[in-house]
């Protein structure tokens, strides 16, 4: 007889953490609409309390029982168990927005007098966050840019003269619009070099660009994962929700403050997502076959100067060492700049027809937009254009569709500007 198989995550999404015998034999989980859960006896909720709380440790086989929905819902749990297979990770939690995980985790990590060491360009939200929030309460930070060594980055941290005092490296590979790409093992390296052991540097990132599926961040030496789940992980522009994925260590604190926070998603997101989490590979796997022959026909074509794609990254540069190493796909997002400017952008985008002219990415349609004056825009002018987030740059999140009826859209569009 064959011993267990390890079944593939794409496997397991749709049983993975439920028991149908507990929902009367449903074969989906129900939604556990409900605020909170009884106990069975006083002692059996001062046992749920002190584990909530960390008022002791687990027992062997112990599990958090269900007291509150801020705390925790089957849903939520059951979602977050069949999250964190995907990249390996000990535990997940999931947040009601993207953001809701970006910042908390900051908030987590970061105090007032650390060091924040980030990757630019970022999501403007993110960008935001950094530059305005953290620094009212007295977080420093300092950026770095795709392409730079390791030497180069320690330069830069060490001009701030604030380098003991580092906390936190936070990325985002690809990066949103440009897809520039970060080394996570040398971020992991930098953190190590200046970690104490009173002291530990945290390398998070970002990993929306790739969703669950093309990267997997902790293999290389992150910390934490951060996923905007209404993108790859949502994938129908229909529901809005975070997750962060991390060892046991870092994902009770997360919880913990998610918990105060009360940023945690709800009952109805949750089982939205366990739904589309049946879908992921095949979904994700269409919308790169799509993107490869949409970034191929745009690289060609006479009014595009210039095609971010990871499927185009020359051989013979230090990226694709870094692209071989790390990713397992090219992906599904691309950026491209069309000749001219915003004018010419503008009309490019206006004259779309089955492609949609909306914010968002990672979703079954085609979206596209303008990053410089749309998610960009809060962003600072020059850093958007130092980073390469100029007015002729379109991003284009490809979908499922049919792929000649997406080129040919991209073609007539094109004829107008």
């Amino acid at each position: 007889m064959k011993s267990k198989k390890n079944f593939r995550p794409e496997s397991l999404m749709m049983s993975y953490g439920y028991k149908p015998e507990l929902s009367e034999g449903a074969i989906k989980s129900p939604i556990f609409q409900t605020s909170t859960f009884m106990f069975k006896n006083a002692e059996e909720g001062k046992a749920f309390f002190e584990l909530a709380y960390g008022l002791r440790e687990k027992e062997q086989d112990e599990e958090l029982g269900l007291i509150y929905s801020r705390i925790n819902n089957p849903d939520l749990e059951i979602l977050e168990d069949r999250l964190a297979l995907w990249d390996e990770a000990d535990d997940c939690a999931v947040f009601e927005s993207g953001m809701s995980a970006i910042t908390t985790a900051m908030l987590e990590f970061l105090k007032p007098g650390d060091l924040l060491l980030h990757s630019a360009p970022l999501y403007g939200g993110t960008d935001h966050f950094i530059h305005h929030f953290l620094k009212k309460i007295g977080v420093h930070s300092v950026s770095f840019r795709a392409g730079q060594n390791r030497e180069q980055i320690d330069e830069v941290l060490e001009k701030t003269g604030m380098a003991d005092r580092l906390a936190m490296i936070y990325i985002e590979t690809p990066a949103n619009p440009t897809n520039s790409i970060i080394d996570i093992a040398c971020c992991r390296e930098i953190a190590d070099a200046h970690q104490t052991e009173e002291s530990q540097v945290y390398v998070a990132v970002d990993n929306t660009y790739m969703g669950p599926l093309w990267q997997h961040p902790l293999k290389h030496g992150a910390d934490l994962v951060l996923y905007s789940a209404t993108k790859f992980i949502g994938g129908h522009s229909d529901v809005i929700a975070g997750a962060c994925c991390g060892s046991d260590e870092v994902m009770k604190r997360i919880k913990t403050l998610r918990t105060f926070l009360g940023n945690m998603a709800s009952p109805h997101t949750g089982w939205l997502l366990m739904r589309s989490l049946e879908t992921l590979k095949v979904r994700m796997e269409q919308q790169c076959l799509n993107a490869q022959k949409v970034a191929a026909f745009l690289n060609d074509h006479p009014k595009v100067t210039n095609v971010n794609y990871l499927g185009l990254i020359p051989e013979d540069s230090s990226d694709y060492e870094i692209y071989q190493r790390q990713y397992e796909s090219p992906g599904a997002m691309l950026s491209f700049d069309i000749d001219g400017g915003e004018k010419e952008a503008y009309r490019f985008l206006n004259a779309l027809v089955l492609v949609k002219l909306a914010v968002s990415l990672g979703s079954t349609e085609s979206l596209a937009e303008h990053p410089a004056t749309m998610t960009h825009a809060g962003v600072d002018p020059d850093h958007r254009r130092e980073f390469g987030v100029t007015e002729s740059l379109v991003r284009l999140s490809v979908g499922i569709e049919f792929i000649d009826d997406l080129l040919w859209d991209l073609e007539q569009a094109l004829e107008k500007v």
